[in-house]
């Protein structure tokens, strides 16, 4: 009797029911987020060098003009092409994104060692590479990957008894 005063003829179950699906929405939507969220940023794609953008050094730069990657789960694969004295040349190299060592080619059958650690909040990596100079010694070269707008920015500095260098490179997306 005292529903039907209130409500009439209305009955509180499709007023229940609505309020269900309604919830179960707004849980499967905040889960994807969370998903979304967890694997962080993605960079995979074709990449071209925007030299208005960046901070190039004067006299050599080791920014490549263009430069692809792949990444999925985790495996990170980055294509550069570049150019040095009028010749072209691409580098390959393959990482991964458990920060286990992996091990590329690098120059006159030589390896480069590195480690890629993503950042605590998942929208950054670093990779720290090392390799054999000629003079005996060894050349680091930390690069961090992330992104800002559409553009992909590469923070990387290089060291070795032959000095330091830095420079900031942002790539467009193709």
């Amino acid at each position: 009797m005292f529903n039907s005063f209130f409500f009439g003829t209305l009955t509180l179950k499709p007023l229940i029911f609505y309020v269900m699906k309604k919830s179960l929405f707004l849980l499967i939507a905040l889960f994807i987020t969370v998903i979304v969220s967890a694997q962080g940023v993605d960079f995979s794609g074709n990449w071209k060098l925007d030299s208005s953008k960046s901070k190039l050094n004067q006299q050599f730069s080791m920014a490549p003009k263009e430069i692809i990657v792949t990444q999925k789960g985790n495996d990170l694969n980055v294509e550069r092409h570049s150019r040095f004295q009028d010749q072209d040349f691409t580098i390959n190299d393959k990482f991964t994104l458990d920060g286990k060592e992996c091990i590329n080619p690098a120059w006159q059958n030589t390896q480069k060692k590195s480690i890629v650690i993503l950042s605590e909040d998942k929208k950054s990596l670093k990779i720290t590479t090392k390799f054999p100079m000629n003079d005996g010694g060894e050349m680091t070269i930390n690069e961090v990957f992330k992104m800002d707008g559409n553009s992909l920015v590469i923070e990387s500095s290089a060291s070795s008894s032959f000095g330091d260098v830095a420079e900031t490179m942002v790539f467009d997306k193709q």
